[in-house]
C-alpha cells in the first residue's frame, strides 16, 4: 500500500511537469469613434448650438416652473449614453441666477463620494456673452462630465453626460472623452436667441 502511494505520487509529479506558465500581457480595447461632424440644432428653443451628427435622437420638452424652462436630451445610441441639457431663463432682477449657479455646483459636488477627482475648466467668451464651467469627473461616478453656461443676464443652461450602464470608469473612459469633445462644442457654439 505504501509503495503504491509512492508510485502514484511520483507519477503525478512527473505528469504535472511541463512548460512553465507565462503571464499574458495586458490588453486594452481599441475603440475607434467616427470623426465628429457638427451641425446647428434646429429646434424651437431660446438657444442653439452645434451637435454631433452621431446623435441618434434629440428630445425636447417644456418643463413646468416659474420661469421659462426646457429639457433637451441628446441620445447617442451607438455609445449607449446621453447628454442631458436643462435651460432656465433668468428673471428680470437676476435673483435666481445665484440659485442656478449654486444648484449646478452642488449637483457636481454630489459626485465627490464616488469620484477620484473633479477637474474644473472655466469657459469665457466675451464676444458671444457666454460664461461657464466644465467639470471633468474621474472615477466611478454616475456622470463623467457636467457643465453650465450663462450670459449672466437672461439665459442659463446646464448639462450632464450619463451612460446607460453601471459606472466603470476604465470601460467608459474612451466614450466619455469622445463625448466630452461634444460638450465643449456645445459650450463653444451656443448662441442665445
Amino acid at each position: 500500500m505504501k509503495n503504491s502511494f509512492l508510485v502514484i505520487c511520483i507519477l503525478l509529479i512527473c505528469l504535472s511537469c511541463g512548460q512553465d506558465p507565462v503571464p499574458k500581457p495586458q490588453a486594452y480595447l481599441r475603440l475607434e469613434f467616427p470623426q465628429a461632424s457638427y451641425k446647428y440644432l434646429q429646434a424651437d428653443l431660446p438657444f442653439t448650438f452645434k451637435k454631433n451628427d452621431l446623435v441618434s435622437k434629440v428630445e425636447t420638452k417644456i418643463m413646468p416652473g416659474p420661469t421659462e424652462s426646457y429639457g433637451v436630451t441628446l441620445q447617442y445610441s451607438g455609445l449607449k449614453g446621453s447628454i442631458y441639457l436643462t435651460y432656465k431663463s433668468i428673471d428680470n432682477n437676476q435673483e435666481n441666477l445665484m440659485a442656478f449657479l449654486r444648484d449646478a455646483q452642488k449637483f457636481t459636488q454630489e459626485h465627490t463620494r464616488k469620484a477620484d477627482e473633479i477637474i474644473e475648466q472655466p469657459y469665457i467668451n466675451e464676444d458671444r456673452q457666454v460664461y461657464g464651467m466644465l467639470y471633468e469627473i474621474g472615477g466611478n461616478a454616475a456622470s463623467q462630465s457636467q457643465f453650465y453656461v450663462t450670459d449672466s443676464i437672461k439665459h442659463f443652461l446646464t448639462g450632464s453626460l450619463y451612460f446607460y450602464t453601471k459606472p466603470n470608469y476604465d470601460s467608459i473612459y474612451p466614450a466619455a472623452k469622445y463625448l466630452e469633445k461634444d460638450i465643449k462644442q456645445i459650450m463653444e457654439t451656443i448662441t442665445w436667441k
